[in-house]
C-alpha cells in the first residue's frame, strides 16, 4: 500500500534560491559544475557533487552538510507540510509555455516488489553506488525524485492550491518555479488517503530511488544493532519526491533521439531492406521538420532514420508483422515490442545493427539526444552513421508497461524540465520521526 507524509526538511534559509539550487547531479557536466560552484559558496553542488576523489569527496559532502546546519545556511522546516510546486517553461525547440505543476512529499521505501512504486527504466550500477556513498555520509536524501500519481478528476488540486504564502523565482534557463506550503491537517490527511490505494510510476530519479531502499534497510540494521527499535515513521524509511498528476494535460512528454556511431560497418541500403522485414519504408526527401511531423501523424509504433548525404526514411510497423516470431522481439512480452523504443533497441539496434544491450547500456555506439539538429550536425561532421527520431512516449504506455511489471530501454522518456535539486533535504534518522 502507497504511503505518503508530509515533509519535514531542511531548507535554505536564504531567499536568493536561484543562487544555491541545481539540476540534479546526472545532467551536470565539468563545466556547469564549475560554474555553480563558483556562483555561490553554499550552492548546493557542493555537497551533492562534491570535490575530491575516493572516499575524500563523500567525507568533503559529509563535512560541508554539517557545517551548512551549524552556521545555519540550512534550518529545519518548523511545521511539516505537503508543498505546491510548478513550473513554467518554454518546450524544447520552442512552442507555447507550459506550467507542470504538482507537489512534494515523503514517501516510504520499499522495494519494487511492493508494487507501490513502480520503476519503468532499467538502471546501472555504477550511479547508484555513487548515491549510495554519498547518502550513507550525508544521513540525507539530497534530490528529489520525480513521480507520477493518477487523478484523472484532478481532485486533489483545490487542496494543494489552498496553500500558504508562494515563494517565486526565475532560474537562468527561463524557467519560473512557484513554491508554497500546505500546512491544514485535514488537507494533508485527505491528500495521503486519496493515494493510498493507488501507486506511483517513476518518471525521473530510479538510481536515486533504488538508493533510497538500499539505505532505508542499512540504516534500519545500523540502528537495531546499536539497541533502537525505530518508529514505523522513522525518517529513514522514506525518502521524498515531486509527485505530479499523471493525468495532467500540463505533464508533457518529449523523445529522446539515438545516434548510432562508431560501428565497424554500417549500410545504408541494407539497413532499409532489413528494417523491411517488420516496418513500412518510405523514403522523405523534405526537411527534418517535415520528417518529424510525418512522424508524429503516425497513428501506431513508428521511428524515422537519417543518413548524412539527405538520406531519409520513415519506417511504420506492419500490422501483419508477425513480432511473436521474431529473432529478438520474440523474447519480449507483447507489452513491450510493440512499442517504439523497444522496435527500435530490439528490433533495429540488435538485430540489424549488431549492437548488444550490454552495448546499448553502456553507450558505446549510441549517444542519445534531445535536439535532432545536434544529431544532423554529427552526421554532417562524420560523428554518426545513422540517426533515429522517435515520438515521445506517452505516460499511459510507460505505466501499462510498468503495471506489467516490465521496464523499457533506457531514456524511453524525456521529462523536462528536471526538478532541481537543493529545495528541500530530506534527512535520514533512525531515531527522528515524521507524521
Amino acid at each position: 500500500m502507497l504511503d505518503i507524509a508530509p515533509l519535514w526538511p531542511l531548507r535554505y534559509r536564504t531567499t536568493s534560491l536561484g543562487e544555491v539550487i541545481s539540476p540534479p547531479y546526472d545532467v551536470i557536466d565539468p563545466e556547469l559544475r564549475k560554474r555553480l560552484g563558483e556562483r555561490h559558496p553554499h550552492n548546493v553542488v557542493h555537497i551533492d557533487l562534491p570535490e575530491g576523489e575516493g572516499d575524500a569527496k563523500y567525507q568533503r559532502a559529509k563535512e560541508l552538510f554539517e557545517a551548512w546546519q551549524h552556521e545555519g545556511v540550512l534550518v529545519r522546516q518548523e511545521r511539516p507540510a505537503f508543498w505546491r510546486y510548478s513550473q513554467t517553461f518554454t518546450p524544447p525547440g520552442g512552442g507555447q509555455r507550459i506550467t507542470r505543476r504538482g507537489f512534494f512529499a515523503a514517501v516510504r521505501a520499499v522495494p519494487f516488489s511492493d508494487r507501490a512504486v513502480l520503476p519503468h527504466e532499467r538502471t546501472l550500477d555504477g550511479p547508484k553506488l555513487d548515491r549510495i556513498r554519498l547518502t550513507r555520509a550525508t544521513r540525507a536524501a539530497l534530490s528529489p525524485q520525480f513521480m507520477l500519481y493518477s487523478d484523472p478528476g484532478s481532485t486533489l488540486d483545490p487542496l494543494l492550491d489552498a496553500g500558504g504564502p508562494v515563494t517565486e523565482l526565475v532560474t537562468d534557463d527561463g524557467i519560473e518555479h512557484r513554491l508554497s506550503p500546505v500546512e491544514d491537517p485535514e488537507a494533508i490527511w485527505t491528500i495521503r488517503e486519496s493515494l493510498r490505494a493507488g501507486t506511483l510510476l517513476i518518471a525521473d530519479g530510479h538510481h536515486r530511488y533504488e538508493t533510497a531502499v538500499a539505505i532505508s534497510a542499512e540504516f534500519e540494521a545500523q540502528a537495531r544493532a546499536g539497541g533502537l527499535a525505530p518508529s514505523e515513521r522513522a525518517e529513514h524509511r522514506f525518502t521524498f519526491a515531486f509527485l505530479a498528476n499523471g493525468d495532467d494535460p500540463g505533464l508533457v512528454v518529449f523523445p529522446t533521439h539515438r545516434l548510432v556511431h562508431s560501428l565497424g560497418q554500417f549500410d545504408w541500403d541494407a539497413l532499409l531492406s532489413r528494417a523491411g522485414e517488420v516496418f513500412s519504408v518510405s523514403a522523405h526527401t523534405g526537411s527534418i521538420e517535415s520528417l518529424l511531423a510525418r512522424l508524429a501523424e503516425q497513428k501506431g509504433p513508428a521511428v524515422a532514420a537519417v543518413a548524412a548525404g539527405g538520406r531519409a526514411a520513415l519506417l511504420v510497423l506492419r500490422p501483419e508483422a508477425r513480432l511473436a516470431e521474431h529473432p529478438v522481439l520474440s523474447h519480449r512480452p507483447e507489452v513491450l515490442r510493440a512499442t517504439d523504443v523497444v522496435l527500435l533497441h530490439d528490433g533495429i539496434l540488435e538485430h540489424i545493427l549488431g549492437i548488444s544491450p550490454d552495448a546499448q547500456a553502456k553507450k558505446t555506439n549510441l549517444r542519445y539526444l534531445q535536439e535532432p539538429r545536434a544529431g544532423l550536425e554529427a552526421l554532417d561532421r562524420g560523428q554518426g552513421q545513422v540517426l533515429f527520431l522517435m515520438n515521445a512516449t506517452d505516460v499511459a504506455t510507460v505505466r501499462r508497461v510498468a503495471e506489467a511489471g516490465e521496464v523499457m530501454p533506457q531514456k524511453s522518456t524525456f521529462f523536462y524540465p528536471k526538478v532541481p535539486t537543493g529545495l528541500f533535504f530530506h534527512t535520514l534518522y533512525a531515531e527522528r520521526s515524521i507524521p
